[in-house]
């Protein structure tokens, strides 16, 4: 029985990528998933949140129209505080509930339509390539353990 609990433990954990809130799709480590995530995201992310990750000039700050600028998604940002399913739902869906509180306006566009779940893994892969300070990554994973 004990063998049997070890082994379950085993291959539980072979998907896990040990760090709360990650998710092995979105694999940063993985040179080719990232390579991929930096061709799309120059293709459908830059425009918003800039070639180098830096989001729009005061993103902190409400446009005249009353929607948020985009993010920066370097350390700069607050990406890095969310779990990967919600970044990847945010990606797919949009920003509208369960990510945002009903009827909140936002130029986040859904990409679900235009990419596959796997180029938005690989999107989200090449961001989290450039999350590397021992500060971020632990405050990641303190805010993202569940």
């Amino acid at each position: 029985m004990a063998r049997w609990v070890l082994i379950a433990a085993m291959v539980g954990g072979c998907g896990d990528s040990g760090t709360p809130g990650d998710d092995r799709r979105a694999d940063a480590s993985d040179p080719a998933k990232v390579a991929l995530g930096e061709e799309i995201y120059a293709q459908q992310c830059a425009s918003c949140h800039g070639a180098k990750l830096e989001g729009q000039p005061d993103w902190r700050k409400r446009l005249p129209n009353g929607r948020m600028p985009a993010p920066p998604h370097d350390e700069s940002g607050h990406t890095w505080h969310h779990p990967d399913r919600v970044l990847f739902g945010i990606t797919k869906n949009g920003l509208v509930p369960p990510y945002a509180p009903k009827d909140y306006v936002s130029d986040m566009p859904a990409f679900g339509d235009k990419l596959s779940d796997e180029d938005i893994w690989a999107v989200l892969a090449y961001i989290k390539s450039y999350w590397k300070s021992p500060e971020v990554l632990g405050a990641r994973a303190d805010m993202t353990r569940e």
